[in-house]
């Protein structure tokens, strides 16, 4: 079945914009544009909040900020007018949408730098200023004026030590209307009980941030975080002042019509601790395709709900090894699914779940459902990162891969992943693993893409 293609009238959209940067990762931009989302979602604006870049982990800080979904924004992944579509929409509804980079500013192809140009929303950077005086001046200049054109509204100084401090850094900038304020570093006197000495506000782990929900005290460290932004120049901007930075976004020229290939399916969708990594476009467009989505959990149900396809998403499994193995009925609710011809999708983590067995970063070797045959062993470094496409039956779906385990199967290997632009190699890329009706790879698939690959993966060959 072809795409349809819909034309489109509406008017243009506006609203202020911001893109929160960084020179580099681990700067503290999500912190801040969690505690931005969280300042004036408090005050009663209407805040969208969107990840430049495949992201799992950061969006539940900004869902949780916000109170709205977060979806991702990519000129490759999303394509163009996808991003300027949901911008548009967002727009429509919006008294605030920011943007989170990824990486550093310029850091990619595309990169948060040639999003900003596209649409014209001002960069704020924020800058871990921890271990600097005059070069904060520097450094800001330098990503202001490294590529002409670049939409700007100013520096945050982040992890500051003290007022002095401060002055320091203001002092330093070239333009003093750069300046946005400065955060201090986190002290046991200014941060809630669970980020005391000397931990962050936001915790990390191996994949990244620490997901919001997995913290019993997840907006008590947001509103910490929207107190001390409420003390600085930014975040004291009146709605007046926000519109120094509103944006015009226009509608699409035409928009894509999602066609409905699985009308009457029910998609069975596991979302737990283990689970977690599901971008909520995704979903969203599996509604769009007609399906009715049901979520379950892979960690804690006995077994699957009434459906016709399982997607077995990524997160943790090599945290939640001893429940995967006890939970013995739904593996066996999994096999009966798949021995009954049914589609099964496991993506990364999900497929980690579908092999014989994990052996963990201790080496110790631990029994998981055996869906698939081999292996999975976890490393200490990263084994795979980056974007990736994936042909599936003639539709290519866009995505990406960030794993630190390797697999060990025997299981057909029906396709591979390239990156963007690259032909498909046979010693390349991440296999796709073909048993029966289940489908399994490390890529995370970004489903808008391509719906038809979706329903092939999905909704069974007569779907594709």
């Amino acid at each position: 079945m072809g795409t349809a293609v819909t034309l489109v009238t509406t008017a243009s959209a506006r609203c202020p914009a911001l893109l929160i940067a960084a020179p580099a990762s681990g700067q503290g931009k999500t912190t801040v544009t969690a505690a931005l989302a969280r300042l004036h979602t408090r005050q009663g604006r209407r805040v969208r909040v969107f990840k430049c870049g495949p992201d799992f982990l950061d969006p539940h800080w900004h869902q949780l900020a916000s109170g709205a979904p977060v979806h991702q924004l990519d000129l490759w992944m999303n394509g163009e007018a996808d991003c300027a579509q949901r911008l548009h929409d967002a727009a429509r509804e919006s008294d605030l949408i920011l943007i989170e980079g990824v990486m550093g500013l310029f850091d990619g192809s595309p990169s948060a730098a040639d999003l900003a140009r596209h649409f014209g929303v001002p960069v704020l950077a924020v800058v871990d200023a921890s271990a600097m005086a005059g070069t904060f001046g520097a450094l800001a200049y330098g990503l202001r004026h490294y590529r002409p054109g670049l939409p700007w509204a100013g520096v945050l100084a982040n992890r500051v030590g003290s007022a002095r401090h401060a002055d320091m850094l203001r002092d330093g900038l070239h333009d003093a209307d750069d300046w946005m304020g400065a955060l201090m570093r986190v002290q046991p006197g200014n941060a809630p009980a669970a980020a005391k000495a000397g931990a962050a506000l936001l915790p990390e782990r191996h994949l990244g941030l620490v997901a919001a929900h997995e913290l019993d005290d997840s907006l008590q460290r947001l509103d910490a975080a929207a107190d001390a932004l409420a003390a600085t120049p930014l975040g004291q901007m009146t709605v007046e002042e926000l519109q120094g930075w509103a944006v015009d976004f226009p509608a699409p020229a035409s928009k894509i019509a999602v066609p409905a290939l699985l009308a009457g399916h029910t998609v069975a969708v596991g979302r737990d601790a283990a689970f977690c990594f599901i971008y909520a476009a995704n979903v969203q467009c599996l509604e769009q395709m007609g399906a009715r989505v049901v979520f379950f959990s892979p960690l804690h149900d006995a077994a699957l709900p009434d459906c016709d396809a399982v997607w077995l998403p990524g997160g943790y499994p090599e945290l939640h090894t001893a429940q995967i193995a006890a939970n013995t009925g739904m593996q066996a609710s999994l096999r009966a699914h798949a021995e009954a011809g049914k589609p099964l999708w496991a993506e990364c983590g999900g497929m980690m779940a579908l092999f014989e067995s994990i052996t963990l970063a201790d080496g110790s070797a631990v029994p998981l459902w055996g869906l698939l045959p081999g292996r999975v062993t976890m490393q200490k470094r990263l084994a795979a990162l980056g974007p990736q496409h994936l042909t599936v039956a003639g539709h290519t779906l866009r995505g990406h891969t960030f794993h630190y385990s390797t697999s060990d199967s025997s299981a057909p290997v029906v396709a591979r992943t390239a990156r963007p632009h690259e032909a498909v190699a046979p010693d390349a890329g991440e296999a796709l693993y073909q048993q029966g009706s289940i489908h399994a790879s490390y890529f995370h698939a970004w489903f808008p893409s391509s719906p038809e690959a979706v329903a092939h993966l999905l909704g069974g060959e007569g779907h594709a």
